[in-house]
């Protein structure tokens, strides 16, 4: 599946002719190579849903397989399931199948924990592994989870935690930094960092670097492999649609896999778990980072929400992303609404799946969005996020949403 990249220029230019511009989104959906799988979603009659980046909406083939779980299998095999069902392997199987999604290679990625517990199992094993290091290096704009996982990972061995702003990050990795924790997107804005070149830059200064992808996974390419990065986190109940509180994954580098340690070790992550011995001897590979026994129920979610994404590569995602982005932007941009601004960086290649704006009112603003079935969220006081799902939304639901929230925002002059 290719996409063709386009650039919503090609519908607005000077005043906005709406009709003209409706008319060119109905004729992109019609050649749009990724349109059969919003059928693959259920969504509430009448809702424009701009709120994946909080929460993916619901695939449509979710409800029956976790019935299918709870009846055919936990129903039929009760304790046999977790041998003969194959729970017991699910978060390598699962992890294999995020690999692709993020540029990974099998055996790599572990789907386990939620991600601030993933987080700090990796940030305590790269601490452990750079003992004359002892600074963790992260930035203002992180998600906070991110930095209560790192304050308490450094506090915990007597290292040191170096918040800077992200325009400081190459200057502030030096030989005293042993991991490099950032997220790919900022969850406010949706600017895009520059992973490669900061991975580049941690390593040329002997360092690790840790990426929170939650905000990345399904919508933008990260290659882990060509990009070398070390570690990484990431939820799947965001862009993935797995579900609420679905489980998150992490990955480490094949390499680092058997000079790391799991600072949380766990019998599922031991050698042998039924042999119950009571030293610990971790498993090879990626599995010795499990700890706790797998969410049977949620992994069944996730597995349903990974087929949306079979044959589908992440490089088409990523070029509707942009293309629904610069619709959603120029359409307001050509409204000029007093008062409302762009938060998010104006180019596409600049931001992730999310366009956030400013208004002095934004809670209101949402309010009245919503009121015309438009969902977004807010971060207060005064930014509003909306995260564009490449395959869940159409080219004229982007359009019909922008064109709401301007109506939204000039309700409240």
């Amino acid at each position: 599946m290719r996409v063709h990249p386009r650039r919503a220029g090609d519908f607005v230019s000077g005043a906005l002719d709406r009709a003209g511009a409706l008319d060119r989104a109905r004729a992109l959906d019609a050649e749009d190579p990724l349109r059969e799988l919003r059928t693959r979603f259920t969504m509430p009659h009448g809702t424009i849903y701009l709120n994946s980046n909080s929460l993916g909406p619901p695939p449509a083939e979710v409800t029956a397989r976790v019935r299918e779980t709870i009846e055919s299998e936990w129903g039929t095999s009760l304790s046999a399931g977790w041998t003969a069902r194959g729970w017991l392997d699910a978060p390598e199987r699962l992890g294999d199948r995020i690999a692709p999604m993020i540029g990974a290679m099998p055996g790599e990625v572990l789907v386990a924990d939620t991600t601030s517990v993933a987080l700090a199992k990796l940030l305590g094993a790269a601490l452990a592994s750079r003992p004359e290091r002892r600074i963790v290096v992260s930035s203002t704009d992180n998600f906070p989870s991110d930095l209560y996982a790192a304050a308490h990972a450094v506090n915990r061995v007597g290292a040191g935690l170096r918040v800077v702003d992200r325009s400081d990050l190459p200057s502030a990795l030096d030989e005293d930094v042993a991991v490099c924790c950032l997220s790919q997107v900022d969850f406010r804005t949706g600017a895009l960092l520059d992973l490669p070149g900061l991975t580049s830059a941690a390593h040329a200064a002997g360092a690790l670097v840790l990426w929170d992808l939650c905000h990345s996974v399904g919508v933008v390419p990260v290659e882990c492999q060509t990009n070398r990065v070390d570690l990484a986190v990431g939820c799947t109940y965001k862009y993935v649609s797995a579900g609420p509180g679905a489980p998150s994954f992490l990955y480490v580098r094949h390499d680092l896999q058997e000079t790391l340690e799991n600072p949380i070790p766990g019998w599922l992550g031991h050698q042998d778990p039924f042999r119950f011995d009571l030293e610990w001897e971790a498993a090879p590979g990626i599995r010795k980072f499990l700890t706790s026994t797998p969410p049977v129920l949620g992994l069944s979610a996730l597995e349903s929400a990974l087929d949306v994404f079979t044959g589908v590569a992440i490089e088409d995602v990523r070029t509707k992303s942009m293309a629904l982005g610069s619709l959603f932007v120029d359409i307001l941009g050509a409204a000029d609404v007093p008062g409302l601004e762009l938060a998010s960086p104006a180019s596409a290649h600049e931001r992730g799946a999310q366009v956030s704006l400013r208004h002095p009112r934004a809670s209101e603003l949402l309010q009245s969005a919503a009121r015309r079935g438009v969902v977004g969220d807010l971060r207060p006081p005064a930014l509003c996020r909306f995260g564009l799902s490449p395959l869940a939304l159409s080219y004229e639901e982007v359009f019909l949403g922008a064109d709401a929230v301007v109506e939204a925002a000039r309700s409240l002059r």
